[in-house]
């Protein structure tokens, strides 16, 4: 996870790949895990994802429009390029 990416952003490339099929609920449920582990305050969708269900993708996916923040339209550009 890069440092200088805000989470908004990448909550915004996880509704992507959840909802284009390129990534899972699981590595959503992982990078939350981590987000957690790094973050200096922990919010409630940090741990609404966390405690999700690999099988609860909609789920998952409704939890990540609660990442407050605004969208670097560049570093999404780039972290869509790299899953390419």
């Amino acid at each position: 996870m890069a440092t200088t990416t805000n989470l908004r952003t990448y909550a915004e490339f996880y509704i992507r790949g959840l909802t284009e099929g390129f990534i899972s609920a699981a590595e959503v449920i992982k990078w939350a895990d981590e987000v957690i582990v790094a973050e200096a305050k922990t919010e409630d969708w940090m741990l609404d994802i966390s405690t999700s269900s690999e099988d609860d993708r909609m789920g998952v996916l409704h939890h990540l429009h609660a990442v407050a923040g605004v969208v670097d339209e560049a570093a999404l550009a780039a972290l869509l390029a790299a899953k390419q």
